[in-house]
């Protein structure tokens, strides 16, 4: 062979890599083993402290013993896996098949504590099931919504995840303070910013097999600094953990229906798919691959079956988890099967307690540290989207006062406690208060006469009348064929006629 030949030889065989790594790196595409499983359990500690609380939160607000609520933990994290690998993988019209996780909403603690305490556990089972079910039944018409998600909106409302998410991420680092002495203490401080500063010398000084793991290696290494600091790591439950449980269906006995009760906890569906409507949009959006309404339809019916397995199991409504879309964006990692791995770890961490208290010990300032930039992330991904806007006078006060809405309840969380109990439900969550005031606005101040006026504009799209040409989401090829607007392929070189999607 001539030098030649092997220098068109190695060029080949570096453009095959290449493209083997781009297809590895794809939505469905399968990263291999040694990769998708520290990937996965990287999203299973993301999501791990917040799938955990509100089974606390309930379970304990009605008096339950330490066994039950050990199994509504083991139930809760094995219906999330579940949920998880029915979201990512499909079948038939079920799931978005993309990397989502799914895990219980906070949205409906306040409703299942209130109709725990009058109805019982098991009228919230029913009502959990009626409200699921009501998901599945209504989520193709709920998905023809997606019109009213132009970027001026999705990047509006994926800004607000991730500020909203701050909350949490403050509230990993300020665990185990008292009245007496509030503040985080600087120990929590120091490991949440250690963590964090970690983390980001992993971005920036390791191979990128590490890098794209450096939330799980921050996880990592925060807990084995956390060791040697006395109380700082709790694994006391790890010995009373048992080996197996098995997770059975009415464990509490036969759901029970009440009308109230279950009117209550549809309104939570609505905010559920109005919340899940933003994840999946968002997740589109980091992975080049822009939802359709059949796809958004399919993952909102899969919402509804994770909701209604979640009350034949004894556990509470799924839905999308925000703060792994933020993962998802750090990482870089695409394929929708590091998702299904997660499940699939979930999935056992329900059915081995002992594995599940392990997990459960690493501290929450370490986690805090991690949440910053996982829901920095996320916020982020908002901007970026946020840029294919075409900002005017109009446009930015849509994003001010949307975003000004949704952080009234971050800022103070008493401020709604006077209000209804439903109007509580809807704006005491700043993710759905904020969404419904920027798509309220957008359709007010970006109305019908503008899109005509600049319909011809070739710089600003006729569907929003704010877009520059960087509107890659609406552009995308993987964008034709949904009905929403007339899409255009953008080429370096040239640009093709408009055609109907």
């Amino acid at each position: 062979m001539t030098t030649t030949e092997r220098a068109a030889q190695d060029a080949a065989d570096k453009a095959a890599k290449r493209a083997a790594r781009k297809a590895d790196n794809s939505v469905d595409g399968i990263p291999p083993l040694a990769r998708l499983f520290p990937l996965g359990l990287q999203h299973v500690l993301a999501l791990y402290a917040g799938a955990v609380a509100v089974p606390l939160i309930v379970g304990g607000a009605l008096g339950y013993s330490a066994g039950d609520l050990a199994f509504l933990i083991s139930a809760d994290l094995f219906i999330a896996g579940v949920a998880t690998i029915v979201q990512s993988v499909g079948f038939w019209r079920f799931g978005v098949r993309l990397p989502l996780m799914q895990g219980v909403t906070f949205a409906a603690v306040g409703p299942m504590i209130a109709i725990g305490t009058q109805h019982g556990i098991t009228a919230i089972f029913g009502s959990v099931i009626a409200c699921g079910l009501f998901m599945v039944l209504i989520a193709p018409f709920f998905a023809q919504l997606l019109r009213f998600f132009p970027p001026i909106v999705t990047g509006t409302v994926i800004l607000i995840i991730g500020l909203s998410l701050m909350r949490v991420a403050a509230g990993w680092i300020v665990s185990g303070t008292t009245p007496e002495e509030p503040g985080a203490p600087p120990i929590n401080v120091a490991f949440a910013f250690g963590t964090l500063l970690f983390i980001v010398l992993v971005e920036r000084f390791a191979p990128a097999a590490l890098a794209r793991v450096s939330v799980l290696l921050g996880l990592v290494f925060g807990t084995i600094a956390a060791l040697f600091v006395p109380g700082m790591v709790d694994w006391t439950g790890v010995g009373d953990a048992g080996w197996f449980a098995f997770v059975t269906p009415f464990h509490f006995g036969l759901p029970t229906f009440e009308l109230a009760s279950i009117v209550s906890m549809i309104i939570v569906g609505i905010v559920i798919m109005t919340e899940t409507t933003g994840d999946m949009i968002a997740v589109g959006e980091i992975v080049d691959k822009p939802v359709t309404r059949r796809q958004l339809a399919d993952g909102l019916r899969a919402d509804g079956l994770g909701t209604v397995l979640g009350g034949v199991f004894n556990t509470f409504p799924y839905t999308a988890f925000a703060q792994n879309v933020g993962l998802v964006s750090l990482t870089g990692v695409r394929s929708r099967y590091v998702a299904t791995m997660a499940g699939v770890i979930l999935v056992v961490l329900g059915l081995i307690p002992k594995i599940s208290a392990i997990v459960e010990g690493v501290p929450r300032a370490v986690l805090g540290g991690a949440g910053i930039a996982l829901f920095g992330m996320v916020a982020a991904s908002g901007i970026r989207t946020l840029a294919k806007v075409r900002f005017n006078n109009k446009n930015v006060l849509i994003v001010a006062i949307s975003v000004g809405v949704a952080l009234l309840p971050t800022v103070t969380p008493t401020i709604y406690d006077r209000f209804p109990d439903w109007f509580q439900l809807i704006f005491d969550s700043g993710i759905s208060a904020g969404a419904i005031v920027a798509i309220l606005l957008n359709l007010l101040l970006n109305t019908e006469e503008m899109r005509r006026e600049h319909a011809d504009d070739p710089a600003i799209g006729a569907s929003d009348a704010v877009r520059g040409p960087a509107a890659a989401a609406l552009v995308h090829p993987e964008a034709e064929g949904t009905g929403l607007i007339d899409t255009v392929v953008l080429d370096e070189k040239k640009t093709t006629e408009p055609g109907k999607g």
